[in-house]
């Protein structure tokens, strides 16, 4: 029993705790590569009841991360941090640090890992024809048109099988700050599996035994001035 408190054991019992602790602050911060459970853009710590019943968010960025006394030298360096994402004197440039200017939280390369999963659950939602899971993730517009195309597949009998490969790249292209309200363009390269089946099983668009090279053009948008910190997709293009 007197083992369990000698001096070594006692030290690793700390660390361990330690360990423990800093595991539970980065829970739930995704990289965009690998699969996200279904709910992965919720924080662990985060307590406060999102509005609508929202079950996944893009935490990216969040106003309550960072004090309100931000230091002049973490403001510059967000902007160092920008000025490597585009070219400073850049409209893109401009337009990011204008963003940062409201919410100081804001990273772009935290932005980007947020992105990356956002798409690939969309994505794979939209395969699955997974309403609820769409519905928090999307504007009101853009949720309208994706169960529109939902509904005609299942009027029509057909089924899709999707396999999401992995996203090769992603950078922002655009951005701006409309009043309080930022929008982010991002440009995503993936490779997804995908085939659609009519009622009889049979193969009406794609392969599904080929790897397929997508290029899309998302566009994602929040209030800076409210507490929800949700980014939602509010335009998506696809580039040839």
């Amino acid at each position: 029993m007197n083992e369990l408190f000698d001096p070594l054991n006692l030290v690793l019992m700390g660390l361990a705790v330690f360990i423990l602790f800093r595991l539970r602050s980065v829970l739930g911060k995704r990289t965009g590569n690998e699969r996200p459970p279904f709910d992965p853009y919720s924080k662990p710590e985060q307590t406060n009841e999102q509005p609508n019943g929202q079950d996944n968010v893009i935490p990216l960025p969040n106003q309550g991360d960072q004090p309100a006394d931000m230091m002049p030298e973490q403001a510059q360096g967000g902007d160092v941090v920008i000025d490597k994402v585009a070219p400073e004197g850049s409209a893109l440039n401009s337009a990011l640090k204008q963003i940062l200017s409201v919410d100081r939280s804001f990273e772009p390369g935290e932005f980007l890992g947020g992105a990356r999963a956002a798409y690939e659950m969309i994505v794979m939602a939209f395969a699955d024809g997974d309403k609820k899971a769409l519905k928090n993730l999307l504007s009101p517009e853009v949720f309208d048109g994706f169960v529109g195309a939902i509904d005609d597949r299942e009027k029509r009998g057909e089924t899709i099988e999707s396999t999401f490969v992995g996203i090769d790249k992603s950078e922002i292209v655009e951005a701006a700050l409309k009043g309080s309200i930022a929008q982010v363009t991002v440009k995503i390269h993936s490779q997804l599996i995908s085939a659609t089946r009519d009622k009889a099983g049979e193969v009406v668009d794609g392969d599904p035994a080929k790897v397929t090279e997508v290029v899309d053009i998302w566009t994602f948008a929040r209030d800076t001035d409210s507490r929800d910190p949700n980014w939602k997709l509010v335009a998506t293009e696809s580039a040839e």
